[in-house]
């Protein structure tokens, strides 16, 4: 199947255009400058931007060649019709393959080679190469990705095609696909093709070696405990799959763009059978933890600090045995670190130290090292200690529209950013203070406009003169912001003596970033998401409807959106006094790169963020997207697939990155 990249819809192979929306499927767009392209082009012609994604392939000759044959012919039609790859099994003599630049790494003629594999490669046996290939079918989707997103076709591949039609070196990174936001690399597609397995993989060749981490001055004690515990918990979920070997080669630990440990690729444990013939040696174990430990200050040249110094000694003499111990060490390491610091700095810290759970939850003013259990199932639940974050750079931009069926725009929005920006020779600091404020006017002509536009400059008011510290204003001083934006409205209400459906109104979402904190208010059905590389899209709030009134009461999502009324607001700003709403208020931290969306329903009906996130937002996280661009994109998705309403959306990209200047440096 063919999935559409503007609308996601899943059209048949054979077809060229989308049978939903009409875009191609035998071009693509460069996102730069919009120039459409060939699939297997690299780089724009026009631009000289790049517009494929690359993806490393890692091809590993077996001892000897296999036929594997499909039983049902049928069923092996039916899957070959929608997967293409998938398919018998050849030996070596019928694959007259060529493995130069420019020539395809498989059968299908899909994955294209930008370089050549080594010329041993060829006749060799027991052999492994990389090379990084170019997707010419994006749009296709490959079985893994399939298996991946459908566990009831992944279940009718496996049965139909064998387990052994899934290369062995694929199935350790399709059972850990789950844990990809602890480093694991993601994996796209894999086949077998003669005597060879080949796996495509995130290329991360170009990623910071956590090597460098350590041989940069400013790394601080703190951050290297961190990395540390990274490493344990990913020893828990690697063990069980015979893959702990994958910590252990300095060359495979790299770190992403958020500063965070990952690993290049996964290597399986090399494993000997004893004399007896079961029992295996030379499987790693904690002490080997240890070493690579050792291995990155002695090739980084750094000297070792004491509480870490005593915990590498016990480690190689094996009085520490267990993981869980490992850590509960590390925890105190860090516990004194952290001490250290806060003696030196009267900086509340509690606004800086925070858990990564991806959730929102309040910092605590230690670091919180919770021990992993054995079964990798635990761990996607379990928080991770990161380090102090300040803001890098705070960005934004918001556009509105009226949409394709209104005659008039009823929303509103206001954005009030100031930025403090200190540079010196040794150090960076961004401070910032944001207000960011979206409304969806009702009640018609002179109604809806003034009360989104009165609440809008009623919040401005309000902040400029209640928030002017370095901190958030706290939940009762938000909540009085709304109420008063909704007093203003409900008094011009009373004064017209407007009643009904005349009586003017409107939603309300609301922003306030604090360089890494930030809170968020709202009421009624405009929404606030929330998009990291790791966490996907989020919503972070729930709209006040019936609907999702009746599911808080325990009524099923399908029952509660049958009712007539389900999308009917249960609360808005203007047509009641304040006895008659109820403004939520969260907080939230800010630990990674994060783009934050403000949208009136125009945008977000009918699930149209979540269903284009990855190719109308995840891009935008970056520093080098257009925020600009990137509102009237998705302007103009509104306008493609919803259209019956104003459409309104405000971004806010926020950039951070460690806060090292906080921290003293030890063992340097």
């Amino acid at each position: 199947m063919l999935i559409c990249p503007q609308c996601n819809f899943e059209n048949p192979n054979s077809n060229k255009f989308c049978q939903n929306c009409g875009a191609s499927l035998t071009e693509k767009e460069c996102q730069q400058c919009g120039v459409f392209l060939t699939l297997d082009a690299v780089k724009c012609h026009s631009c000289d931007a790049p517009c494929s994604e690359i993806w490393l392939a890692i091809a590993i000759k077996e001892g000897s060649s296999e036929v594997v044959e499909v039983d049902n012919q049928q069923e092996k039609i039916k899957l070959e019709e929608d997967f293409p790859q998938i398919e018998p099994q050849k030996t070596s003599q019928e694959i007259s393959q060529s493995f130069e630049a420019g020539s395809y790494l498989d059968s299908q003629q899909r994955y294209k080679m930008l370089e050549s594999l080594p010329t041993f490669f060829e006749n060799a046996v027991n052999a492994e190469a990389c090379v990084r290939v170019v997707d010419c079918q994006p749009y296709q989707v490959s079985p893994i990705d399939a298996m991946l997103a459908n566990p009831q076709l992944s279940k009718s591949i496996k049965t139909n095609l064998g387990e052994d039609k899934i290369p062995n070196v694929a199935k350790s990174y399709i059972a850990l696909q789950a844990y990809c936001n602890l480093g694991i690399p993601p994996i796209h597609d894999a086949w077998r093709l003669g005597n060879m397995q080949v796996i495509l993989l995130e290329d991360r060749s170009d990623w910071l070696y956590l090597l460098e981490i350590w041989q940069n001055e400013a790394t601080t004690s703190l951050q290297i405990i961190h990395y540390f515990y990274q490493m344990t918990q990913l020893w828990d979920l690697l063990e069980p799959f015979n893959c702990s070997q994958s910590l252990l080669d300095l060359t495979n630990l790299r770190v992403d763009e958020d500063e965070s440990l990952a690993l290049q690729r996964l290597h399986l444990d090399i494993q000997k059978e004893s004399p007896l013939g079961s029992q295996q040696e030379d499987t790693p174990k904690i002490e080997d933890l240890g070493k690579v430990w050792q291995a990155l200050f002695r090739e980084s040249q750094r000297t070792q600090f004491g509480s870490l110094l005593e915990l590498l000694g016990k480690l190689e003499s094996g009085e520490i045995e267990t993981n869980e111990e490992l850590r509960s060490r590390l925890q105190l390491i860090a516990t004194e670190l952290q001490g250290d610091s806060e003696q030196q700095s009267q900086d509340n810290l509690q606004d800086d130290f925070i858990v990564a759970e991806q959730k929102n939850v309040s910092s605590p003013t230690i670091l919180q090292l919770d021990e992993l259990e054995q079964s990798p199932t635990k761990i996607d639940d379990t928080p991770t200690v990161v380090l102090p974050m300040q803001l890098a750079s705070l960005e934004n931009a918001g556009l509105s529209d009226v949409g394709k069926q209104r005659d008039h725009n009823e929303d509103y929005f206001g954005i009030e950013t100031k930025i403090n920006k200190v540079e010196l020779p040794k150090s960076k600091v961004a401070g910032a203070q944001g207000l960011y404020v979206l409304c969806d006017g009702m009640g018609g002509h002179a109604g809806g406009e003034v009360a989104s536009e009165l609440a809008v400059s009623t919040l401005r008011e309000y902040f400029q003169k209640h928030w002017k510290s370095d901190s958030l204003p706290s939940e009762e001083v938000i909540r009085e912001g709304v109420f008063q934006a909704n007093k203003a409205i409900h008094d011009i209400n009373q004064q017209d003596a407007r009643s009904g459906v005349g009586r003017m109104g409107t939603t309300l979402v609301v922003v306030l970033i604090q360089n890494t904190r930030m809170a968020v208010a709202h009421v009624g059905d405009s929404r606030l998401y929330r998009m990291t590389r790791k966490g996907g899209l989020e919503q972070i709030t729930v709209d006040h409807e019936v609907g999702q009134r009746e599911i808080s009461r325990g009524v099923e999502p399908s029952i509660a959106y049958s009712r007539p009324d389900a999308y009917q607001l249960t609360q808005a700003l203007g047509p009641r006094d304040n006895n008659f709403i109820a403004p939520e208020v969260q907080f939230l931290e800010i630990n990674q790169d994060t783009l934050f969306i403000l949208t009136s329903d125009g945008l977000s009906d009918n699930d149209l963020l979540e269903k284009h996130s990855q190719t109308n937002l995840l891009n935008l996280i970056s520093s080098e997207a257009n925020l600009e661009k990137g509102v009237r994109d998705l302007i103009d998705l509104a306008n493609k697939y919803n259209g019956h309403d104003n459409i309104t959306a405000v971004l806010i990209r926020v950039k951070v990155r460690p806060n090292l200047e906080s921290q003293t440096p030890k063992g340097k």
